[in-house]
């Protein structure tokens, strides 16, 4: 079985975010960016199942300017085979995402695909359902837990009212979620073992993919500032703060 895994480059979760003057976007220069977590969630689980002898290769994807190399360059370490860049400098939409990975996985003729639920910059949580879409593939979204065989794939998720388990032929594609698992800490070694894994630039005109984007951001404004709490002494005290600001 080949495993296709989608790699996202966003700022680190470490970062505070700060928004542009001119509410163009955030501040990307000189920000220490990394792998979107639940994209390194899912080339850990990659990984596992290579190791359980489920599958027998781990491509990795990443879309974007040159510098998504180095998170590709991470996931080799982590354990992956092969990388594959998307070389494009222009803004991904969701819906672009998705054509742009269902292209390659025609290419690598995958037969498991797996994606971060959702990339922490923009929280859009679509590329996973369109690319099941476009591809007529079935998917299980938010898995917290996958088990493989026989052809197919056991997923349970959380839902609302507990967990629910769900099961799908392969081809799918699945993504992951916080506690599907934890990603391995890379060592030295092994991250001067990936340097030599091979590591492909398809440039995005290549795939012959007609870019129309649907969304247009208007403006990026931050959040409004909070008003600094009070302490109160006592209950009725506490009574008497909400009410006179309304909350009683």
């Amino acid at each position: 079985m080949k495993i296709l895994v989608g790699i996202k480059r966003v700022i680190d979760y470490n970062v505070q975010v700060h928004v542009k003057a001119d509410g163009s976007g955030v501040e990307t220069d000189g920000v220490k960016m990394s792998s979107n977590p639940f994209d390194e969630i899912a080339v850990e689980q990659a990984i596992r199942l290579k190791e359980a002898g489920v599958a027998h290769e781990i491509v990795v994807v990443s879309i974007g300017e040159a510098e998504a190399q180095e998170q590709l360059r991470s996931a080799l370490a982590m354990g992956a085979d092969r990388a594959l860049l998307v070389h494009t400098a222009q803004a991904v939409q969701p819906l672009l995402a998705a054509k742009i990975l269902a292209a390659v996985v025609k290419r690598e003729h995958a037969d498991l695909v797996l994606l971060g639920k959702q990339a922490i910059d923009d929280d859009a949580c679509q590329t996973p359902q369109m690319l099941a879409a476009l591809l007529d593939w079935p998917q299980a979204t938010f898995a917290s837990s996958i088990q493989v065989g026989d052809g197919r794939a056991e997923v349970i998720r959380e839902v609302d009212a507990g967990l629910e388990t769900l099961s799908v032929a392969l081809p799918a594609v699945l993504s992951t979620d916080l506690r599907l698992n934890e990603p391995r800490f890379i060592k030295i070694p092994q991250i001067m073992k990936a340097k030599s894994k091979p590591l492909q630039i398809v440039e995005f005109a290549e795939l012959g993919i007609a870019d129309t984007p649907s969304l247009r951001v208007l403006k990026t404004e931050a959040p409004a500032g909070r008003q600094a709490g009070i302490k109160v002494e006592s209950v009725a005290e506490l009574v008497g703060a909400l009410k006179e600001r309304g909350l009683l």
